[in-house]
């Protein structure tokens, strides 16, 4: 074995949950491509898998801050569903224009937020109870808002939030040419970060993967993004919300990892006593996740809203358990302080071929729910085994 090799499975070894969850990502889905064949990556279906998973990966975003700052939110899911109550209220009701209403939603879910993160973060209750009242609270407030009716449709131009794709002025009659160019666009992105990034911890001394991980990684990461983006134009492209999601990621990751706050989220993660005493204003910062949690909860109750065309008294029931559990499955843990953006989204995307794949094949509802809860299980067994093993 070469040196190179040697080095590279030492690595994997030592990065064996962050690298696994992508080779378990990998793996799900060549399963549910073979067993059903091949309807899990056609064109149509994975334009549903976007669409299908857009919120959750939104949500998953924010609640990925929640848990590395060692607290969780459990009201997500009802408060998706309210803010998608007072969207069609607004617009439907009472005829705003989708923009203003739009912005007034996210407001108010920065508000709920707000009083949530102010009740942990001061009045020093756990986040658990206050966010499990918060889930009945805000379930009530959308079965009176809607007075337990549906209310829709929403104007056209809301729908196109979730339901439209992005112009191209240069499709063809059977390919949407500018989706191509977006996805080489992004692949050549993501290399040449990557390769800015690993250089500079070279200059600095900071231990960095092994050559032969770093190139199979991100040659698969270019890989998938060059046949994803493929596979959308021969559809109808890029779907808007796939944009939204995309700058989101990006925004996040830089903030987790390169900004100061972001540091600041995990040190209080990891030792919250250890952060004050360091002169970390430990309150804010909880207040300020459970702000971003609130508007992107918002943000995914208009983007589910526009996909259902449509606001229903049961919007977002359950959504709260997918996105914790996507947190956990891509690596976050339990006790706080550990958790990366790209894992989050690995997780939801777990979740989402899952459930997908096991539709396609026709599995009950009842038997996806048990499949999930032990893949969930699974995630946090290994850990706590990662940790007891450190």
């Amino acid at each position: 074995m070469s040196k190179q090799s040697a080095a590279s499975g030492e690595f994997l070894k030592r990065h064996l949950r962050e690298y696994g969850m992508l080779l378990s990502l990998a793996a799900i889905m060549l399963f549910f491509q073979v067993a059903t064949d091949g309807t899990l990556l056609q064109p149509l279906n994975l334009t549903n898998l976007v669409l299908q998973n857009s919120y959750i990966v939104i949500m998953a975003l924010g609640m990925l801050l929640v848990i590395v700052a060692g607290h969780i939110d459990l009201s997500v899911g009802s408060v998706c569903g309210f803010i998608g109550a007072l969207a069609a209220v607004l617009m439907v009701e009472h005829g705003w224009h989708f923009l203003p209403a739009s912005l007034v939603c996210l407001v108010v879910g920065g508000v709920i937020g707000a009083a949530q993160g102010a009740v942990v973060a001061w009045l020093r209750i756990p986040s658990f109870i206050v966010t499990l009242a918060g889930m009945l609270v805000f379930k009530g407030l959308a079965l009176a808002l809607l007075q337990g009716q549906s209310v829709g449709p929403f104007p056209e131009d809301f729908q196109l939030l979730s339901a439209g794709f992005l112009p191209d002025p240069l499709a063809g009659e059977e390919l949407r040419v500018t989706s191509c160019l977006l996805g080489l666009a992004l692949a050549v992105a993501m290399l040449a970060t990557a390769w800015r990034k690993r250089s500079q911890h070279l200059q600095h001394g900071m231990p960095v993967e092994p050559w032969l991980v770093f190139g199979a990684r991100h040659a698969l990461f270019a890989a998938a993004v060059l046949a994803l983006s493929w596979q959308l134009a021969t559809y109808k492209g890029w779907p808007n919300v796939l944009v939204v999601m995309l700058v989101l990621m990006v925004a996040y990751d830089f903030l987790a990892s390169r900004t100061v706050i972001g540091r600041r989220i995990y040190a209080l993660g990891g030792n919250e006593k250890a952060a004050r005493l360091s002169g970390v204003r430990t309150e804010r910062l909880v207040f300020l996740s459970f702000i971003n949690m609130g508007v992107l909860a918002a943000l995914a109750g208009l983007v589910f809203a526009a996909r259902l065309n449509t606001a229903t008294p049961k919007a977002g029931l359950g959504f709260e358990l997918d996105v914790i559990a996507a947190c956990f499955i891509g690596g976050a843990s339990a006790s706080g302080g550990v958790g990366k953006v790209t894992g989050a989204v690995i997780g939801a995307l777990v979740m989402g071929v899952m459930n997908n794949g096991m539709s396609i094949l026709g599995i009950g509802i009842d038997y996806q729910q048990v499949i999930k809860g032990l893949v969930l299980l699974g995630a946090v067994c290994v850990d706590v085994f990662n940790k007891q093993k450190a």
